[in-house]
């Protein structure tokens, strides 16, 4: 017979071979043999088959410390603490010493299930019993604490732990990775390294997960080229980790060297980290190549699969693929799955093609919704500009008990801020702050810009004060609320003070600074940012840095110099650059150029209603009647309707809307006889400045 240690393997044909072993075992009659049987015992519960492992415990005729070891460590794999803990009441019932494995198995089902104070339990008994010495159940011990949280329980074991193997030292260092602690991981690595403790898939799967950032490039290729180099038996956990690792550090080049590196090894979770990379990479085309090639070699997509190719489905050239994956997750009995269908409503609702009905139908069918459910429907409502429905809906959220979090909280002070509704933005301020929300950056941003949007920026001040100010997210706002305000000047000054204190800047940030400058008319100052962006910052211009530096100049009345900034881009300039240099055109009156870049807009918007009036308004005050004429009939012909502005005020927690010479409102009478004698006075105080 052959030995039973080579049969463990979870396949089908170890079991059909166990099985034919066992027969073997019944016919030459050693079944009764205790070592024998708990080998066999043994194999059945390493291919998951616990209802023919119970049978043969339950028949065996002797049983010993391993027998019962061997089902609870089976239990605690299969997934069920409940039933291991039963048959160690049991095992202590029948008079059976418990030992380091048992303690070990029990201790594994803990950290599984996180269950901390079970593993408390067994820490006492294990010091009672004096088992917190063996190396194999102080492993499982110090695993359990960095699993469940309790890092710092898991460094105390460590370190009074006489013995120690790669499993300790590979579970410290995964604990304290998930936690995010990057400098103690390292150090634990190098002293393993020091200390000449064999290094494996454990070590470095957690360590890698820490490289999540461009920054972490150069040293994820040396923690690669040092697995190489020294030759150290890795699997896919690290291969998968390196994918991942590569693409966070913005390598999809990398990442891709990583999987066609290993053919004959990949797994799932191989392909499904690749898919993931391509996806955060915008490589769209890829991300379904890899997709349908995966299932071409036999691997079946799981939840995680097409949680990640549906992201890749939010642009509008794959919104055909979107809607057929959505019919392949029907197919599949997933559309229950709440990942799954929080992916479809964040592909409907990212899509450029106005999805928020078929979102909010995925969100309907939906038996079981979690917070990214709400938040999704939420956000969109928010994103769409429908400010009441999303309102609404966060009455619906609080009522439905639903957990509050950052994520609603912005989303719904937004539509606050885009209905200027100060009183119920007030009373969710309240909300937040109850909920210990207020100094969350995100939140705090939203607050900042519902205040500048209402008009109270000092209010939005105060919020900036009372959040953190680690992150460039509540500078950016109270800069766009300053710069809104006719305050260029404060914002400047928190921008120089954003840079003493070494706050990161991005992109946002010198959009700020840009509209700020243009709107105080800081032209030398503004252009010496824009100039000084890539050099001094790190930051490359985009799209909207070269819009700001166009309004910079033509509200400087330097039409020239905007012109020369739009030809001077290394990119084509889009519909926001072409708009921004029509507004300049407007304000220096130079008409020629404004009918050139209008001719743009029309050719590539030709359904924008704003073009089509700022021309108008222009030609007409050069009373070119005709030029005003053709633009109507162009309008007309196109079907684009002039959209009126609209104004609103809140009174008493109430909206009301209203738009030029509206005559809807009961009160309108009274409104417009106060309109005029406000009109009036103005012109008063502005003949009495004439005379000063």
């Amino acid at each position: 017979m052959r030995p039973y240690h080579s049969l463990i393997a979870s396949s089908a044909a170890a079991l059909a071979e166990i099985s034919i072993n066992h027969c073997l075992a019944i016919k030459l009659g050693t079944t009764g043999d205790t070592y024998t049987a708990n080998n066999i015992l043994r194999c059945y519960t390493r291919c998951r088959e616990l209802g023919v492992a119970v049978k043969m415990f339950e028949e065996m005729p002797h049983r010993d410390t391993v027998s019962w070891n061997t089902m609870i460590a089976g239990y605690v794999n299969f997934g069920s603490l409940e039933t291991a803990l039963e048959l160690l009441k049991g095992m202590k019932r029948c008079g059976f010493g418990i030992d380091g494995y048992t303690f070990g198995s029990v201790l594994k089902g803990a950290a599984c299930n996180d269950c901390l104070f079970l593993g408390q339990q067994v820490h006492s008994d294990m010091v009672k019993t004096g088992c917190e010495v063996n190396v194999y159940s102080a492993s499982a011990l110090l695993d359990m604490y960095a699993k469940c949280g309790r890092v710092e329980d898991a460094d105390t074991v460590f370190l009074y732990m006489p013995e120690r193997n790669s499993i300790s030292w590979n579970a410290l260092i995964a604990g304290y990775a998930e936690i995010g602690d990057y400098n103690d991981s390292f150090f634990l690595f190098k002293c393993m390294r020091r200390e000449g403790v064999m290094l494996d898939d454990g070590t470095f799967a957690p360590l890698i997960t820490l490289l999540d950032d461009p920054e972490f490039c150069k040293l994820t290729m040396q923690l690669h080229a040092m697995i190489i180099k020294h030759g150290w038996e890795v699997g896919n956990t690290v291969y998968n980790a390196l994918i991942t690792a590569y693409s966070e550090c913005g390598s999809i080049e990398d990442a891709t060297r990583v999987f066609d590196s290993a053919p004959s090894t990949r797994d799932l979770i191989t392909w499904n980290s690749m898919l993931a990379a391509y996806v955060k990479h915008d490589t769209g085309a890829l991300a379904f190549s890899l997709f349908v090639e995966m299932q071409r070699l036999g691997f079946g997509p799981d939840i995680y699969t097409y949680t990640s190719i549906l992201s890749a489905c939010s642009e509008e050239v794959y919104k055909n693929q979107g809607k057929s994956l959505h019919a392949l997750v029907m197919k599949r009995g997933l559309e229950q799955s709440a990942s799954v269908c929080n992916a479809l409503i964040a592909m409907y609702l990212g899509s450029r093609c106005n999805c928020l009905k078929d979102a909010l139908r995925v969100f309907e069918s939906m038996e079981v919704r979690d917070r990214v459910s709400w938040n999704s429907i939420l956000t969109g409502f928010s994103q769409y500009g429908l400010s009441e429905d999303a309102l609404k809906f966060f009455l619906e959220m609080q009522h439905g008990n639903i957990e509050i979090d950052h994520y609603a909280f912005c989303a719904v002070l937004r539509s606050c801020a885009d209905l200027a509704t100060l009183q119920l933005g007030q009373q969710i301020h309240v909300v937040a702050l109850k909920s210990g929300f207020e100094s969350n950056e995100f939140v705090g941003s939203s607050l900042i810009f519902m205040y500048s949007k209402c008009g109270i920026i000092e209010d939005a001040r105060r919020s900036f004060e009372s959040t953190l100010k680690e992150t460039s997210i509540t500078w950016n706002s109270i800069m766009f609320g300053y710069a809104q305000h006719g305050q260029g000047k404060v914002a400047l000054d928190l921008f120089f003070l954003m840079r003493k204190g070494k706050v990161r800047l991005d992109h946002i940030t010198f959009v700020a600074v840009l509209t700020a400058c243009s709107h105080i008319g800081l032209v030398e100052e503004g252009c010496k940012i824009l100039n000084s962006m890539e050099s001094d910052y790190g930051v490359p211009l985009r799209m909207e840095h070269y819009a700001c530096g166009i309004d910079l100049f033509g509200r400087a009345g330097c039409l020239d110099k905007a012109k020369a900034l739009v030809e001077g881009m290394p990119f084509q300039p889009n519909a926001m650059v072409w708009k921004t240099l029509l507004g300049a055109c407007r304000t220096c009156g130079d008409i020629e150029l404004a009918a050139e870049v209008a001719s743009r807009l029309l050719e590539s918007e030709p359904e924008e209603h704003c073009t089509y009036v700022l021309l108008s308004d222009m030609y007409g005050h050069l009373g070119k009647w005709d030029k005003i004429a053709a633009m109507k009939r162009l309008m007309r012909n196109r079907g684009v309707k002039k959209v009126p502005g609209w104004s609103w005020i809140e009174v008493k927690n109430e909206v009301h809307c209203f738009n030029a010479e509206d005559r809807s409102n009961p009160h309108c009478q009274e409104m417009y006889q106060i309109l005029e004698y406000l009109i009036e006075e103005i012109r008063s105080l502005e003949m009495e400045q004439d005379v000063a």
